[in-house]
């Protein structure tokens, strides 16, 4: 990446609308307005519902290709399947699957665990229609990293069979700010700072204990996950959320890679027209992921 390559997405991110007084909907209107890029050419895009949630379908016209469940980000608290179509439709297309994003609940109309119990209906429907969880994959960027690991652990509380794999793009994994980097990193990330994760932790905890394994998953038990692949880049606040996943689960004898992109930020993967490691790190992610399914 180039010095000019960052400094131009540094400044589309830093310049993007933000307001520590924003309702939330006026929080959910600016990411819609921010994330409208539509679905790469030669994936199609139709309504469906997964796990009695509506959602979208990215198809890229291959009848036997596998199926990847697409957890949006947005803190559990903005964001939908569409403002993440360009991300999930480039990870479609690059890794030849199908993919099914649900809108899954957001909070704070719908707190922790409205999300997870939506994602595990949805997982448990793929399941039961895939015909083999070999056929099924999971992927998800900021909270929907998360929520991906949250999904699986509840799925294994109730015996259900893991997927070939899961990709994280810089997942928020610790609610409970353990990490150093999330004041190591203040002034570098120019997405974030901690009252605003602050923020839409206590919109979707209240008053729930943040420690809880699904609420973190990065603090839990991860015995029996699937290969994980956890992308980040070094210049982000929830940069140590990545690195304490990836070291829980080889802990816990789970094959996993970590990639720590340096010099970049918060799910860079969103902009492949700004800086070409957005698309080598969608690229690794399809490799992967044509790996084990």
């Amino acid at each position: 990446m180039s010095r000019q390559q960052r400094q131009a997405l540094d400044a589309l991110l830093r310049d993007a609308p933000k307001s520590p007084d924003a309702t939330v909907e006026e929080a959910r209107a600016g990411f819609d307005q921010m994330f409208q890029a539509p679905a790469p050419e030669g994936v199609t895009v139709r309504d469906t519902t997964l796990g009695g949630r509506p959602a979208l379908e990215l198809d890229t016209g291959d009848p036997a290709a596998a199926v990847l469940l697409y957890l949006h980000g947005g803190g559990y608290v903005v964001g939908s399947p569409r403002t993440h179509l360009a991300l999930a439709g480039e990870l479609a297309r690059r890794a030849r699957t199908r993919v099914v994003s649900p809108d899954y609940r957001l909070a704070p109309e719908h707190p922790f665990p409205a999300a997870v119990e939506d994602g595990l209906a949805a997982y448990r429907e793929l399941l039961a229609l895939s015909g083999s969880p070999a056929r099924v994959a999971l992927a998800g960027d900021s909270a929907g990293g998360g929520l991906a690991i949250a999904t699986l652990l509840a799925a294994r509380e109730e015996g259900l069979p893991m997927p070939a794999a899961v990709v994280m793009f810089s997942p928020w994994t610790d609610l409970t700010f353990t990490g150093a980097s999330i004041d190591t990193k203040h002034g570098i990330d120019p997405i974030f700072v901690r009252s605003d994760l602050e923020v839409y932790r206590t919109h979707y905890l209240g008053r729930q204990d943040p420690s809880t394994p699904t609420a973190s998953p990065a603090l839990a038990d991860l015995t029996g996950l699937p290969p994980l692949l956890v992308q980040a880049g070094s210049n982000e606040l929830l940069l140590d959320d990545a690195v304490l996943l990836a070291a829980r689960a080889a802990a816990a004898d789970v094959d996993v890679t970590l990639q720590v992109w340096g010099g970049l930020p918060h799910v860079f993967q969103h902009h492949t027209a700004l800086v070409e490691e957005a698309g080598q790190a969608l690229d690794d992610a399809a490799r992967f992921l044509s790996r084990h399914m």
